[in-house]
């Protein structure tokens, strides 16, 4: 007989370099499952760190051995700090995502850094972690691995929308779970806020002073992936080879050229989310961008927008991630292929005992 509740640790580290985010859940299972997330918080990379990741997408193959090694041991360290800091005792399991590197399902492979075996020791706990990579050997994209606990946890929404490095959704369609990324969000915008001395655009307000430019908005929304069918992901090497070159050939002020892409995102969310009185449930960083919430409005204006307490906003992935660990830990599926795009739907991630 499976427990019926589960206290995990879940940890995330998304694209847009923020930060780890830990989280300290209670799951119950009876007839559905419900959360309580007890404690979280986000521990910043140090700039040293943000440098090493920013750049690792060019590492030759030892070095990102290497690189795997200290990062491994710097989340098993920022891990530990949680428990004893928080004084945790009753713990099933750290299930932990890892930090994306390289994500190239194309050619059948991606990598989390942060996964190692050795984590397991350092940590003192069990590690259900490495959650993507079965899936592209099952011939899936790897992504999005958030919409099992969109089904399961906030069935109540018509489209469960993150906004962090990329925006992605989910939402049901012909009775399965439908998920993609749709575009990128605060991989773009930090890095133009990063211009003007900042480390992103506190509520848009950057954004929201420029203009726009009708003509990069227009070849921004011609680019080829989005017309491209689902499923599909996006990763650091679409920005680096279609996004940034595209908006600096145009020679124009850091604000339009935020102002332009917050509105590009308006524009790519709504093709999307365009159910007449619909609920969008939005999370990530991104739900505190009020310029973008506040176009995104204007493009859906029968949509009931739904933006939950800080905890759910700040750490819906870091919950989710443990979510896919309680359900790996009991044999249950927790990666769709409808969402992936794998060969069968499958119960993924590498458990350290």
């Amino acid at each position: 007989m499976f427990k019926e509740n589960y206290n995990v640790i879940g940890v995330m580290s998304g694209t847009s370099l923020d930060g780890v985010d830990l989280a300290y859940i209670k799951f119950k299972h009876s007839d559905c499952w419900t959360f309580e997330i007890f404690q979280s918080e986000t521990v910043s990379y140090s700039e040293e760190w943000l440098i090493k990741l920013k750049n690792a997408i060019h590492f030759s193959p030892s070095e990102l051995e290497e690189l795997n090694v200290a990062y491994t041991k710097l989340l098993a360290s920022i891990i530990s700090e949680f428990i004893s800091k928080h004084k945790l005792t009753e713990i099933d399991a750290v299930c932990s995502h890892g930090h994306t590197i390289l994500h190239q399902p194309q050619n059948g492979f991606t990598l989390q850094i942060g996964n190692l075996p050795m984590i397991r020791d350092l940590v003192n706990q069990t590690i259900v972690c490495d959650f993507r990579v079965q899936d592209v050997q099952l011939g899936g994209q790897g992504a999005p691995l958030v919409p099992i606990g969109d089904e399961l946890l906030f069935s109540e929404y018509d489209y469960c929308l993150n906004l962090g490095g990329f925006s992605n959704v989910s939402f049901n369609e012909n009775g399965k779970r439908i998920a993609f990324d749709i575009s990128p969000v605060n991989t773009v915008l930090n890095f133009y806020a990063n211009e003007l001395g900042f480390p992103y655009d506190d509520a848009g307000n950057f954004a929201k002073s420029g203009n726009i430019n009708q003509e990069l908005l227009q070849q921004l929304n011609d680019l080829e992936f989005y017309k491209s069918p689902y499923p599909k992901s996006l990763g650091m090497e679409f920005v680096n080879a279609e996004i940034f070159p595209l908006i600096n050939s145009f020679s124009i002020d850091v604000k339009d050229k935020l102002c332009t892409f917050v509105e590009h995102i308006a524009v790519q969310i709504s093709k999307i989310c365009s159910k007449s009185n619909a609920k969008l449930f939005i999370t990530g960083g991104g739900a505190y961008n009020q310029f973008l919430i506040e176009r995104l409005r204007s493009y859906l204006p029968t949509t009931k927008v739904v933006i939950p307490d800080d905890k759910t906003i700040q750490f819906k992935e870091a919950l989710i991630f443990g979510f896919l660990g309680v359900l790996r830990l009991r044999n249950e599926i927790n990666v769709l292929s409808s969402v992936t795009g794998a060969s069968k739907n499958h119960s993924s991630g590498k458990v350290y005992m």
